[in-house]
């Protein structure tokens, strides 16, 4: 999991206007290919839209590495470019003709589309409620991407999962097998090693170079067994030697997340990592790896939900990237994540928390601290601090491998992934948030993390709710954080002045409204239910006025960073565009 909006015209503001009420996907998009847009955005309007994403210039040292290494690394930049091959056609299945239609016109106007479809990684624009910016689109992203038929429907496939045998069942659920039309339209699975061939072959035999040139062994066996888990469709054993990857060369390369799908959260989308793994910062927080299981015996939830042994210690890597692609490298950009998402290798090995500090350095000094200024107390200014944006999420993504994911439903066994189904990213993205400060304040309690943090963490996060929900409420992360802020500001953690249009904690309230919100997301992910999660959804993931407001004077600050990779073009690639 990683730690980073639809309506009929186009949100040209800067504001990032959005209605107060819950907003979802339709269960089947609304097709509109052919027709013009009403209110297609200019050039200006797109280089402005575009702006909204400062470019960084994301640097990692590589001085370090070994003649070979280098060689390596050149490699895994040049396999992890067949990445965004891949996630284009996964996002949408006209996204790859309409690049090339992009790319064809050399009008200024063209120019712009095509930075900003590069940009989104297709024609909706994901910080304004998914609204398409380029004419002759379906006006609406198409919930089933590009892993299902465009004319499906929830019903049908439900109805045609209860015809499959049981492999087949957990194929269709699974990560790794799209859903296709066959003889007389029937569905199908096509596994991705099929599917995606064409790319994924060139991309393995880079893989396989590159472990070639290495002298690291754990690093040689995860590029040898990746290469061959794309050609077989089975990443277990590649997952497993991922987890134990010890290399200076820190590589995470192939499906994973399962964002895209909003049909129903089951396939995963390419994208790959490449980073440079920091020693000094890897040593400081490993210390966070001895806590998990006393973690886990504590949380605030009936102690039957609780896990008795949560598997191995579980590593803590801190890396600066060098590059990304793919799902790694769309809208807004992944500041750490957790992995893997495969629950019989989180169960078997744990998950692995890896922290992009350059990205997160960026992120703070361009997007955090400018919204800080804006929206908070001036009082509480002093405690928006660097280290407790990074320390909470580091939490954040500790707090994804803890807690249910492994439950029972019904008497049979299942996992909080397919039960909650297209509600189980934005749930389970405000549990790893409550749940991560949560977590802080136990340890802080406990002695283990500095007190002075306590004040700070509070604070920093209220300041990066505002710069997670600007990525808009349909998106994950900026869905269970409106979630969250509206509860803990009708438990009282979260003032708002009237007067002043300022906001701040309240910490006489902030720690109870974190424990009880923890309580509820804990416990119905461990009852595994749909239902309740689309009450607490539909009564929390909204955009009030005070928070409106706030968005309407952050037009000059920007949403995001938009990353040029320079030491990835030192390296080797050129920086080329696939």
């Amino acid at each position: 999991m990683k730690s980073h909006i639809k309506a009929c015209v186009l949100l040209l503001s800067l504001s990032l206007t959005m209605p107060g009420v819950a907003l979802h996907k339709g269960q089947q998009t609304k097709r509109a290919e052919g027709n013009e847009m009403r209110n297609a955005p200019t050039k200006d309007e797109l280089d402005k839209m575009i702006r909204r994403f400062a470019p960084t210039e994301i640097t990692a040292d590589a001085s370090r590495l070994s003649v070979n290494d280098r060689k390596a690394l050149d490699k895994i930049i040049e396999a992890a470019r067949y990445m965004d091959e891949i996630y284009l056609r996964q996002v949408w299945s006209g996204n790859v003709a309409l690049r090339s239609k992009l790319q064809a016109d050399r009008t200024p106007l063209g120019g712009a589309r095509l930075h900003h479809f590069m940009l989104n990684k297709g024609p909706w624009s994901r910080i304004d409620r998914d609204e398409p910016f380029i004419p002759g689109v379906p006006a609406e992203k198409p919930p089933q991407a590009g892993f299902y038929p465009d004319d499906i429907t929830k019903a049908e496939f439900n109805s045609w999962l209860q015809t499959l045998a049981e492999q087949e069942r957990r194929h269709a659920t699974g990560f790794f097998h799209v859903v296709r039309r066959g003889a007389e339209g029937k569905l199908k699975l096509v596994p991705y090693s099929e599917e995606y061939r064409q790319p994924l072959e060139p991309a393995a035999r880079l893989l396989r170079e590159a472990a070639e040139l290495t002298t690291n062994q754990t690093l040689k066996r995860y590029l040898t067994l990746r290469a061959d888990a794309f050609m077989s469709n089975d990443y277990y054993a590649s997952d497993v030697a991922w987890m134990d990857l010890d290399a200076p060369i820190d590589v995470t390369i192939g499906p994973y997340e399962v964002y895209e799908d909003e049909l129903f959260n089951y396939k995963a989308a390419f994208e790959v990592f490449v980073t440079l793994r920091d020693e000094a910062e890897s040593g400081k927080l490993a210390r966070f790896g001895n806590y998990l299981q006393d973690l886990e015996n504590n949380l605030p939830i009936d102690s039957r939900y609780r896990n008795p042994k949560i598997g191995a210690l579980s590593p803590i890597r801190v890396v600066n990237v060098v590059f990304t692609a793919g799902d790694a490298n769309r809208g807004v950009q992944t500041a750490a994540f957790n992995l893997p998402n495969d629950e019989r290798v989180v169960a078997e090995k744990g998950s692995k928390r890896v922290m992009l500090k350059n990205v997160q350095e960026a992120k703070f000094s361009k997007v955090l601290q400018p919204i800080s200024k804006v929206t908070l107390d001036p009082a509480q200014l002093k405690d928006v601090s660097f280290e407790a944006f990074f320390t909470h999420i580091l939490a954040h993504e500790l707090m994804h491998g803890l807690g249910p994911h492994n439950i029972k439903a019904n008497g049979k066994a299942t996992t909080v992934r397919q039960q909650l189904k297209e509600r189980y990213s934005a749930i389970e993205e405000a549990k790893a948030d409550v749940t991560g400060l949560w977590a802080l304040q136990y340890l802080i309690d406990k002695g283990v993390v500095d007190r002075r943090l306590e004040g700070e963490m509070y604070t920093t996060f209220l300041a990066s709710m505002f710069r997670s929900v600007r990525f808009g409420i349909t998106e994950a992360h900026g869905r269970g954080v409106a979630l969250q802020f509206n509860y803990l500001t009708d438990e009282g953690g979260i003032k708002y002045n009237e007067a002043t249009e300022k906001f701040q904690i309240d910490p006489t309230r902030i720690k109870e409204a974190v424990r009880k919100l923890t309580g509820e997301i804990l416990t119905l992910q461990a009852e595994g239910s749909y239902e309740k999660a689309g009450v607490m959804l539909d009564k929390y993931a909204r955009i009030g006025a005070p928070m409106q407001r706030a968005f309407d004077k952050l037009k000059d600050v920007p949403v995001d960073i938009e990353p040029k990779f320079t030491s990835a073009e030192k390296v080797g690639g050129g920086g080329r565009e696939p």
